[in-house]
């Protein structure tokens, strides 16, 4: 029963703007308890929230800004769909761009150049799509809109039908804690990304630069290029598995059980790829080391040992973080 009204009062603030919502809660809880029988039962908090009405409509009545293009009736669901919509079309967008660009570059531009470029482009891509998406998707609902023969006025569920409060059923209380952002998941989309590009252009993009006068210069690369590219399927696999686990995190919300074993395979997969690269005496450039060891006062087999070493020890604290994070958060009440 405490749950239905914890999670009530979450519909409703979570509509409202952060800095309000604290002040709101506590208004809105204090309200329902006084509403309610000293004893009350599971009936008589469904019929103070029905009272209430729909979360929706009561932070409708919380904010300052009216809703004018987009009606009551319909735009908490155009909110919920463009918030889904939006961050899918844009990561999508923004992969392909950043994956055919990085496959075009054959090592002749300036990196700088290049990557400021890629830079430019994406910032680009990122507000062509955003601004086309908000558009068909608001031309889209003001025709519903203005098409719906209902006369309904009550906001519609993500169900296309009037909420009661038996919808709270269906929905999970979850603590700010265990949430999972929007930033987050598209940073991991972003993250995957660059270094698959990296991955499959790895011989002009990581290795030595110079600076020869017209800005630096890529001269020697550190993997040998058919080397990499002979581990394609394992690679695919652990990209296919991020952008999975990125997908899982922005459908889900939240951090849950499953999750975090899923987060435990992905990162698991991925350490176990890396060192099955890390074993095959052909990866790297001889060369790149001989040249480094002329640098340091280090021999070219230490200098690689080093390299391997401490690579494999950072990406390997990374993922035990991110693993004991994930089963951290999945558990929090």
């Amino acid at each position: 029963m405490q749950n239905l009204i914890e999670i009530y009062i979450q519909e409703v603030t979570r509509r409202l703007p952060e800095k309000n919502r604290s002040d709101i809660a506590l208004e809105l809880r204090s309200t329902i308890e006084d509403m309610l029988p000293d004893e009350y039962k599971e009936e008589d908090v469904k019929a103070v929230l029905e009272k209430l009405g729909n979360p929706v409509a009561l932070a409708g009545g919380y904010r300052d800004q009216p809703m004018y293009l987009i009606g009551p009736r319909y735009y908490d669901l155009y909110i919920s769909l463009l918030k889904m919509i939006l961050p899918i079309a844009v990561v999508v967008s923004f992969i392909t761009m950043v994956a055919s660009y990085f496959i075009q570059y054959n090592g002749e531009q300036d990196f700088v150049n290049f990557i400021t470029t890629l830079i430019t482009k994406g910032i680009i891509t990122l507000l062509e799509v955003g601004v086309g998406v908000f558009f068909w998707m608001t031309i889209v609902f003001a025709i519903i809109e203005r098409t719906d023969t209902s006369k309904g006025t009550d906001p519609l569920t993500n169900s296309l039908s009037k909420w009661t409060p038996e919808d709270l059923k269906q929905i999970t209380y979850v603590p700010k804690k265990r949430s999972i952002s929007k930033a987050e998941v598209f940073g991991a989309f972003i993250w995957t990304a660059i270094w698959a590009a990296f991955y499959f252009n790895a011989d002009h993009l990581i290795g030595r630069f110079e600076n020869r006068g017209n800005g630096l210069e890529f001269v020697q690369p550190l993997f040998h290029q058919d080397v990499l590219i002979g581990y394609w399927p394992l690679v695919v696999t652990i990209i296919a598995l991020e952008a999975g686990l990125a997908l899982y995190k922005y459908v889900k919300g939240h951090w849950t059980n499953r999750l975090a074993i899923f987060n435990l395979i992905v990162e698991s997969a991925a350490m176990i790829v890396l060192l099955i690269l890390f074993l095959n005496p052909n990866l790297f450039e001889t060369e790149f080391f001989n040249n480094m060891a002329n640098t340091f006062s280090y021999s070219s087999t230490q200098l690689q040992f080093s390299f391997i070493s401490i690579t494999f020890v950072v990406v390997l604290v990374f993922a035990v973080i991110s693993i004991v994070d994930g089963f951290r958060k999945a558990r929090i009440k």
